[in-house]
């Protein structure tokens, strides 16, 4: 895979408490910025595909077996016949 150097404006705080998980993982903080980085957009391109698949389902309906129509009434079902 090829890489590409890029610069991060961090807070001191931010970077200093980075480095600590980093070396806890015993990994580089590129490493662990590649994780972070590789997992956000992951979820983000994952959420977007479910909500896709969901919307043209919801578009697209479900075969309940009753053909747009129900075999009882509003009464029935909550037994006030």
């Amino acid at each position: 895979m090829e890489h590409q150097n890029v610069t991060l404006s961090l807070p001191k705080a931010l970077l200093k408490k980075a480095k600590i998980v980093a070396a806890q993982e015993e990994k580089s903080l590129s490493e662990l910025m590649r994780e972070v980085l590789r997992g956000k957009v992951e979820q983000q391109t994952g959420y977007e595909k479910a909500k896709q698949r969901h919307l043209t389902l919801l578009n697209r309906g479900l075969n309940l077996g009753t053909n747009g129509r129900s075999s009882y009434t509003r009464e029935e079902l909550h037994g006030r016949t």
